[in-house]
């Protein structure tokens, strides 16, 4: 489901420290129907792309889509068709020239100066024939990080894609925060990204967790969201974080409210990376029913919230 944006003056970066991610997600779908256009133009045949933000910030976002924190690394997720010339490495190469193009101009309008771009770096657990991809720029006017986009080679909704992602990013938080293995050492920066990851996962999955789990994981999950809320810079708060999400097994939790739904359509999500490709961004019917409402609607909420705002 496509959402129209209000128009609103500055609307990207709100401040010094937050963006409006309702904005964001429209640019990434901006910036993949004007590269759908382009190269389907130069092919001579269409090549619908579909796109958004990645990540689950938006979930915890204010109701006007506005970061509650200082968002750094700005991330999208692309969808592209199996079967086209898109196929051939030298045509993949042009997409991600055009890319490349498109990211640099429209980041520019907002003071963002996105350069030094590297694309093809395979993404873990993705599929072994058919991998998903990514590309990078580095902002060079250092309001952000980095922006990175992932290529995922198979059509499908932004949401389902969304979804989908999720066996990817459930297996990296099981590998991390395996119980039969001692907890890890690593430096604050990691931590803190595992456990934003925590966080994400968990806002995304949330209507289609298990009331056990649900009851389990929420007052760590709160626990854990009111410290990034606040800020979370010394490293004793980071580790008693980690040491709560490791200990309280909740990528068990994540595992489990996707195995089901995916073991009913015969699918091991624990084998994703050798599913036929037919079936990359697969998500089966009741995770659909389940996730979906949830993820476009709150776009949704952040379209009406801004429209009110702005009568």
């Amino acid at each position: 489901m496509e959402i129209m944006a209000p128009e609103a003056p500055n609307k990207l970066l709100v401040s010094a420290t937050r963006i409006n991610l309702y904005y964001l997600h429209d640019l990434f779908q901006e910036i993949a129907s004007e590269v759908s256009e382009r190269i389907g133009s130069d092919l001579g045949i269409e090549v619908p792309l579909t796109a958004g933000m990645w990540g689950g910030s938006y979930l915890v976002a204010d109701p006007t889509g506005v970061s509650r924190t200082n968002v750094k690394r700005l991330y999208s997720i692309v969808n592209f068709p199996q079967g086209t010339p898109l196929d051939k490495p030298e045509v993949f190469e042009m997409l991600m020239r055009y890319y490349r193009d498109s990211m640099t101009e429209q980041f520019r309008e907002y003071r963002i100066q996105l350069g030094q771009p590297t694309w093809g770096d395979v993404i873990p657990y993705s599929n072994r024939r058919r991998p998903t991809t990514a590309m990078q720029m580095v902002d060079i006017s250092r309001r952000i990080n980095f922006a990175r986009v992932f290529f995922v080679p198979n059509s499908a909704t932004w949401a389902e894609s969304i979804i989908f992602d999720m066996i990817r990013n459930v297996r990296q938080l099981r590998e991390l925060l395996d119980i039969d293995h001692r907890p890890r050492i690593a430096g604050v920066d990691e931590l803190k990204f595992l456990l934003q990851d925590i966080l994400i996962t968990y806002f995304t999955l949330r209507p289609a967790l298990t009331p056990d789990f649900e009851e389990h994981a929420n007052p760590i999950i709160k626990e854990l969201y009111g410290k990034f809320v606040t800020g979370m810079s010394h490293r004793s708060d980071v580790e008693e974080q980690y040491h709560k999400v490791y200990a309280n097994a909740l990528a068990y939790g994540y595992e489990e409210a996707l195995e089901g739904p995916y073991k009913k359509e015969g699918l091991d999500i624990f084998q994703v990376e050798n599913w036929p490709v037919e079936k990359i961004n697969f998500v089966p019917d009741e995770l659909k029913e389940k996730l979906v409402p949830h993820l476009e609607g709150t776009f949704e909420k952040f379209s009406h919230n801004l429209t009110v705002q702005q009568a």
